[in-house]
């Protein structure tokens, strides 16, 4: 990978290459929803056009990230990427109220998250 990522530190790669990835994940899967009166095939068809630039992210992030991280660590890191950005996409796009019950969720699932970064017990 080469550009202004490449010369930041691998963690950092992958935390930047995961999200950006995932902002692309969360408009392919949850963007249409705004989108009203279009046909259902229209509306896979974009998400897959949007899910490949998620792809073309996500896979130099897990590649780059693998040197640091274990695949567990990689994938933990990645959903809780992915709660955060939804959090803020649902908020700031769909308009959807943040409660505390997802607040608690949310922060039930970054607990667990740490378990996987501690190493074994």
């Amino acid at each position: 990978m080469t550009g202004f990522f490449s010369s930041l530190p691998i963690p950092l790669q992958t935390i930047g290459l995961l999200t950006l990835s995932n902002v692309f994940m969360t408009f392919a899967w949850y963007g249409h929803l705004k989108v009203e009166n279009r046909a259902m095939w229209l509306l896979i068809v974009v998400s897959w056009g949007i899910a490949f630039f998620e792809y073309c992210l996500a896979v130099p992030a897990n590649r780059i990230g693998r040197g640091v991280y274990s695949p567990a660590e990689l994938k933990t890191m990645q959903e809780v990427i992915t709660l955060i950005v939804f959090a803020v996409f649902s908020v700031a796009y769909l308009g959807e109220k943040f409660t505390l019950n997802h607040l608690v969720g949310f922060a039930l699932i970054a607990a667990g998250a740490v378990f996987i970064f501690k190493g074994p017990l």
